[in-house]
C-alpha cells in the first residue's frame, strides 16, 4: 500500500470526501486501472491511505476481482475505471455481478461536466451504459451529495436483492472543494426480515399435502448463511436436495441427502428425481441460474418459492407460494412447525448417487493420455485436500464437469458462475480470493480459451503477492460451443485454435509452470503446487474431450423405469 500523503496546504476535495465515504463503508481494497479523469481521485487514496490500490492489468480484471470478492465475503467488492474504454471494459464484470445478486460497486470517471452535453474526446454516456448493467447506476454532479450517493450505491448492492451500482464522479467536480459540513453518513443496523406466521402455515399446508417433495437451492443459501437450516429442513422432511451449480457446497455432498447439482444441458440423473416430484421447495434460487424448464417442462410442479426477492415470471416457475424474507430465519420458522406437526417423507434416490459414485470413481485409474475429464477432476478433489480448499471454476466443457462429478463440502470452496456464465473471470477472480483468504490453498480451473483472455492477469498476482494455483483443461478449441455444435448437427467449425507455450507464457510473468506429459502426473504436481508455501503455479493439462459426446449417449441410455 502507499504511504498516506499530507500536505498541510491541501484543500479537502471532494474526491477527499468521496474516499471519506468508502473507508466508512468498510473498503479496505479497491482493484482499478488509473487515467487521466481519475487522477484527483488517485490522489485522494494516496492521501487517506487506508484503502489498498491493487493496479491490475485489464479493467476486466478489476471487476472481477471485486465481483468475487463480493461473492466470497457477502460485502460490496469495489472496482475502478476511467472514463470512455476504461469504463467500458468494466461493464462485463459488473453485469456478471448483477447476473449473480453479487455485491459489487463499480466507480467510473468521467470528462468535466462542461462538455458532457457534447460530443467530445472519450466522453460516452455512462449512466445511460451500466443503468441496465446495475441495481443503480449515477453521476455525482453536486458536492454536497456525495455521502448520500455512496451510502445509496452501498444500500443497495445489499439490498433483498443485491447486485451491482456504479457511480460516475467527473474530474471537474472531483476536484471541486468539499462542503466543510459534509461528511460520511452513518451505517444502519441490518435488519433481519422473518414471514409472517400465516405465510408459514400456508407453506406448511402446502407441504403436507405432497407426495414427493424436493428441496431445490441456488446460492441465496450462502448469501444468507443458511446452511445449517437447509440442512435442518431436508432431514426434518427427510427428502434430497438438488442445487444449482452456483448453489454447489451449500449442502455437504457427504450427506446422504445430497443429491448433486442440476442444470446441466441434458437430462442428467437429478433430473429424474424432479421428474418424479409433485413440489420443488426451492431455496435461494433465482431463474438466471439456470432455466426452469429442465425440472419442470410441463409447468406441472407445485412450487414455494423461499428467498429475499420475488423471482420474474416465467411459464415453466409458476409458484404456489412467495416467501420473502430472510432465508435463514425463514427456514427456522418452517422448521418448527413442521416439527410441531411431524411432517415428514421419506424420499430418497440411491439409484442417482449409485450412478455418479460410479461415474466419479470409474476413471479413477484411467491411465489414458490426454487425461479424460472424470480422471482429471477426480485427481483434482484428492489434490485439494482440506475441504475448505477453494476452487474457482470457469465457463467451458470443463464447468459441466466440474458441476457435475467434483465433490463439494461447504459453500464457496467450488465456486462456477452460471447467471451470466462468464469467461476468464477465474484467473483475476483467484487474485482476490488469495488476498481475502491468505494461506489458503486457491485453484483456479480454466480451459485454455479462457486462459488466455486474461492471461495478462498473472504479472498483477505475482506483484501482489497472490498464491494460486491455475490449472489449464488443454484442447486447442472452445470445447464447449463444440460439444454444443456436435449436439446440434453432428459436426463443428470455426473452434479450434493454436495456444502458445502455455507453461512458458506462465513462466515469463514469474510464474512456475509444469506441464503434464502423463495421466500419473497430474495429482503430485497438482498437490505439491496447492502446498508450495508461494508464488503461482501454472499447470497446462491435455485433456481427452471425446468424453463428452460418450456422456451424452450414456445419459440418453439412463431409464429410471421399474
Amino acid at each position: 500500500m502507499n504511504a498516506a500523503i499530507t500536505n498541510d496546504d491541501h484543500i479537502r476535495t471532494v474526491a477527499d470526501l468521496f474516499v471519506e465515504c468508502l473507508v466508512n463503508e468498510g473498503v479496505e481494497t479497491m482493484y482499478g486501472i488509473p487515467g487521466e479523469e481519475n487522477i484527483p481521485l488517485m490522489e485522494a487514496i494516496a492521501r487517506d491511505g487506508r484503502i489498498r490500490f491493487i493496479l491490475t492489468r485489464h479493467e476486466q480484471g478489476a471487476g472481477f476481482m471485486a465481483a468475487t470478492q463480493g461473492r466470497l465475503t457477502g460485502k460490496p467488492g469495489v472496482c475502478l475505471a476511467t472514463l470512455g474504454p476504461g469504463a467500458l471494459n468494466l461493464t462485463l464484470p459488473v453485469a456478471q455481478a448483477n447476473s449473480a445478486n453479487t455485491p459489487l460497486v463499480a466507480i467510473c470517471a468521467q470528462g468535466n461536466v462542461t462538455r458532457l452535453y457534447k460530443e467530445s474526446h472519450q466522453i460516452i454516456d455512462l449512466v445511460s451504459v451500466f443503468r441496465p448493467l446495475t441495481q443503480w447506476t449515477s453521476m455525482i454532479v453536486e458536492p454536497a451529495s456525495v455521502p448520500e450517493m455512496v451510502r445509496k450505491a452501498f444500500s443497495i448492492t445489499q439490498r433483498n436483492r443485491p447486485g451491482a451500482t456504479c457511480l460516475i464522479l467527473p474530474e471537474d467536480v472531483a476536484e471541486m472543494p468539499a462542503p466543510a459540513d459534509a461528511h460520511p453518513l452513518p451505517l444502519p443496523e441490518r435488519m433481519r426480515f422473518a414471514p409472517t406466521a400465516d405465510t408459514i402455515e400456508r407453506a406448511v399446508n402446502i407441504i403436507r399435502n405432497a407426495r414427493h417433495p424436493i428441496i431445490l437451492a441456488g446460492n441465496g443459501v450462502a448469501r444468507g448463511d443458511a446452511e445449517n437450516e437447509l440442512l435442518a429442513l431436508a432431514e426434518q422432511l427427510n427428502v434430497p436436495v438438488a442445487t444449482t451449480f452456483e448453489g454447489k457446497g451449500v449442502i455437504s455432498d457427504r450427506i446422504p441427502l445430497a443429491l448433486g447439482v442440476v442444470g446441466f444441458m441434458r437430462h442428467d440423473y437429478e433430473n429424474f428425481a424432479f421428474d418424479e416430484s409433485d413440489l420443488i421447495i426451492a431455496v435461494g434460487f433465482s431463474i438466471q441460474q439456470f432455466d426452469p424448464k429442465k425440472i419442470n417442462p410441463n409447468d406441472d410442479k407445485t412450487i414455494i418459492h423461499i428467498n429475499t426477492f420475488s423471482e420474474d415470471t416465467d411459464a415453466h416457475y409458476s409458484t404456489a407460494l412467495n416467501i420473502m424474507g430472510d432465508i435463514s430465519a425463514t427456514l427456522q420458522s418452517l422448521i418448527a412447525r413442521l416439527k410441531a406437526e411431524r411432517i415428514t417423507f421419506g424420499v430418497s434416490h440411491p439409484k442417482i448417487h449409485e450412478l455418479l459414485t460410479h461415474e466419479y470413481e470409474a476413471y479413477t485409474h484411467d491411465d489414458s493420455f490426454p487425461l479424460k475429464p472424470q480422471r482429471i477432476v477426480a485427481d483434482t478433489r484428492r489434490a485439494m485436500e482440506t475441504d475448505t480448499d477453494i476452487a474457482l471454476v470457469d465457463t467451458g466443457a470443463l464447468k459441466m464437469w466440474m458441476a457435475r462429478l467434483y465433490p463439494t463440502y461447504y459453500s464457496n470452496t467450488c465456486v462456477i458462475d452460471n447467471s451470466l456464465s462468464t469467461m476468464a473471470w477465474t484467473l483475476p477472480g483467484a487474485v482476490a480470493a488469495s488476498l481475502e483468504h491468505p494461506g489458503r490453498p486457491v485453484l483456479a480451473i480454466m480451459g485454455d480459451g479462457s486462459f488466455m483472455m486474461n492471461v495478462q492477469e498473472i504479472e498483477t498476482a505475482v506483484r501482489v503477492g497472490a498464491r494460486i494455483v491455475i490449472l489449464v483443461w488443454v484442447d486447442e478449441a472452445y470445447g464447449l460451443i463444440k460439444w454444443k455444435m456436435d449436439l446440434h448437427d453432428g459436426a463443428h467449425e470455426y473452434v479450434d485454435f493454436n495456444n502458445p507455450d502455455v507453461v512458458a507464457l506462465g513462466m515469463s510473468f514469474g510464474a512456475k509452470g509444469h506441464l503434464i506429459e502423463s495421466a500419473d502426473e497430474l495429482y503430485p504436481t497438482l498437490r505439491a503446487a496447492l502446498r508450495s508455501g508461494s508464488g503461482i503455479d501454472i499447470i497446462a493439462c491435455p485433456v481427452d474431450y471425446s468424453e463428452n459426446m460418450k456422456l451424452i449417449d450414456k445419459l440418453g441410455e439412463v431409464d429410471f423405469g421399474g
